[in-house]
């Protein structure tokens, strides 16, 4: 009967081990994550942001969210999430496929959209990884 018993616990020891192992991954791979380099820029060429700041004129028309992200042990994928003031102007989701991977998006500015604005780079938990603040001026 002891050894019965011993065998079950150890048994639903192994089985809880491998219930968790996802969750365990999960939060490793979003710890794991950082944004090395990360820009709001007027243009991309070969892969590299061009013409970066922080204060742009309503005429830009549209903008880029360059960001460089390592640390991923396998394929998984971060958010950049557009904010004008408070309010969600666009999300996408955007696939890291290496260690050192370099990825942007882009936002269209609409004439009317003159003030404070925001990007949150979000790891696959929704973790806020990196925020971006900029301003659109007349």
């Amino acid at each position: 009967m002891k050894h019965f018993l011993s065998r079950s616990i150890v048994f639903l020891v192994m089985v809880s081990m491998f219930l968790c192992l996802p969750g365990l991954m999960q939060a490793q791979q979003t710890t794991s994550l950082d944004v090395g380099v990360a820009a709001i820029c007027r243009d991309m060429v070969d892969r590299e942001p061009v013409d970066a700041g922080i204060s742009f004129p309503v005429s830009v028309g549209q903008l880029y969210c360059f960001t460089k992200i390592t640390g991923a042990q396998s394929p998984t994928q971060v958010t950049h999430v557009w904010y004008y003031g408070e309010t969600e102007r666009a999300r996408v989701d955007l696939t890291v496929n290496s260690a050192s991977w370099r990825t942007w998006s882009s936002k269209i500015v609409q004439p009317h959209e003159v003030g404070s604005w925001r990007v949150d780079v979000l790891g696959p938990g929704g973790t806020v990884l990196k925020e971006l603040q900029f301003e659109i001026t007349q």
